[in-house]
């Protein structure tokens, strides 16, 4: 059985956080161990209200799930909403474990979730870290070429970015993975005329997914924007 630990916030309308999450695990045959960071009051239109979890809540609930046989065999991280649960987080997990990191600042339906300088340890933690177009931005500390803001978080100590491009234009939504040896792999789809929130809680799950049944980072990565699409068409 492949499992994964899924830690993130709750989404009352449903489109996001958890709830996606075990969505898409089960699409790929995975089960996840949910660790709620915070309860999010929102619907599809807005974020009403937050309310975070106790730091030692977020542990214990790591622990318990840790605990829990079969033991997962990589960890997705979406809504922290502060440094805090960030500390708290990378305090809990072991080292053997592959982290897939969705660095959520805001919600799709607006409203923000965590200040960019909030991850600290945990971004270096990382296998991977999964920012769209203004998450590299303001992650990056600057504008201009995407393989520059690319560089600019790895040179903070990411393993690796992948570049989601579904916000961006043209025919193709193309997601880039930048490493630290320079390389760029790409990984195109047809874009769709559909808008769904969750995309990125899907991708980074995914990825999380084949991770945890073995796949190396880049199949990874090709696989889960295969599911991502595959699901976004239907």
């Amino acid at each position: 059985m492949t499992v994964i630990l899924a830690i993130g916030g709750t989404d009352s309308s449903g489109g996001a956080g958890l709830t996606r999450d075990t969505a898409m695990a089960a699409e790929l045959g995975a089960t996840v161990r949910p660790v709620a960071t915070a309860i999010t009051v929102q619907t599809n239109a807005a974020v009403l209200s937050v309310h975070p979890c106790p730091p030692q809540t977020v542990a214990d609930q790591v622990r318990a799930a840790l605990a829990t046989a079969p033991a997962p065999g990589a960890v997705k991280i979406g809504m922290l909403g502060s440094a805090a649960a960030a500390e708290t987080v990378e305090a809990a997990l072991p080292a053997r474990l592959p982290i897939v990191l969705d660095p959520v600042l805001k919600a799709s339906s607006g409203g923000t979730l965590m200040d960019a300088d909030g991850f600290g340890a945990l971004l270096r933690r990382a296998a991977l870290v999964t920012p769209n177009l203004s998450e590299l931005e303001v992650l990056a500390g600057t504008g201009g070429p995407l393989d520059a803001q690319a560089a600019a978080l790895l040179a903070q100590g990411a393993q690796a970015v992948l570049v989601k491009g579904g916000h961006g234009t043209g025919a193709e939504s193309t997601d880039l993975l930048f490493m630290p040896d320079g390389s760029v792999t790409p990984f195109a789809a047809q874009r769709l005329p559909v808008s769904k929130r969750g995309t990125g809680c899907s991708l980074a799950t995914a990825i999380a997914c084949h991770l945890a049944q073995g796949a190396d980072l880049d199949g990874a990565c090709s696989q889960a924007k295969r599911a991502v699409h595959s699901w976004l068409r239907r």
